[in-house]
């Protein structure tokens, strides 16, 4: 029986969630967060990716280490809050998908394009990524079809993909800045938008008046909005580089 076993990183998350707010719960959710996976040595041998073209989507195991600290500290709870059910009702932990785990491990099932190499490094090209920047992976297994989809299972309080919760709205200045970075970010406007649609605030915000201005630094901006009942409006995005 293993009682300590010590994880290797064998790369890391290039993302644009550079911090865990507004990271969408699930993979799957955002289709235009695209990422890429940096290889790291000695793992960075083409050898070890022989047959991987041949995949569209992949498994990636993943370490929470931005929960490190609550885990280390013997923080961990039996029971947690799903966002998926307000935020209010406890569940066992073993039930969900919470980072809060006795080993802050995680999986993530994300599209693959392809693989690139600069310079000696080795990069997997990904996107529907739910992963925040610099996540260390520890293992890639390959997305089989007849194994891994059950369309017939059950899947408690999350059988259903949750549908867009919000409208969004840019404001004229927004607006402005997008227009101005097109050339090298022509698809901010959209990763905005599924972002924000998923209404990423605390879950026990929904469906309550909120006058708080919001932001979260998303790719190389730093983006500011705020949420009038079912509508969001972006009111600012401030370039960072």
């Amino acid at each position: 029986m293993f009682t300590n076993t010590q994880l290797k990183s064998i790369g890391f998350i290039h993302s644009p969630y550079k911090e865990k707010f507004a990271v969408p719960r699930q993979s799957g959710l955002v289709p235009s967060a695209k990422a890429e996976l940096e290889i790291l040595p000695p793992y960075n041998d083409m050898n070890a990716f022989l047959g991987l073209e041949s995949f569209t989507h992949l498994w990636l195991v993943f370490v929470f280490h931005k929960n490190r600290d609550s885990i280390e500290e013997n923080r961990w709870q039996p029971m947690v809050r799903p966002p998926r059910l307000g935020g209010n009702k406890r569940i066992g932990v073993f039930a969900t998908r919470s980072p809060c785990r006795p080993n802050p491990i995680g999986l993530s099932l994300v599209e693959f394009h392809g693989i690139k190499q600069v310079r000696g490094k080795i990069f997997l090209q990904l996107s529907n990524i739910d992963l925040v920047d610099g996540t260390p992976i520890v293992d890639i297994k390959p997305y089989i079809p007849y194994a891994d989809a059950k369309p017939d299972a059950l899947a408690g309080f999350a059988q259903e993909m949750p549908q867009p919760l919000m409208e969004v709205h840019f404001s004229k200045q927004a607006l402005q800045i997008i227009e101005q970075v097109n050339h090298s970010y022509p698809e901010l406007q959209q990763l905005v938008t599924e972002v924000l649609q998923q209404d990423p605030r605390p879950a026990y915000k929904k469906d309550r008046a909120d006058s708080k201005i919001y932001a979260v630094h998303l790719s190389n901006f730093n983006i500011s909005w705020i949420n009038e009942g079912e509508i969001t409006t972006v009111m600012d995005i401030e370039p960072l580089v």
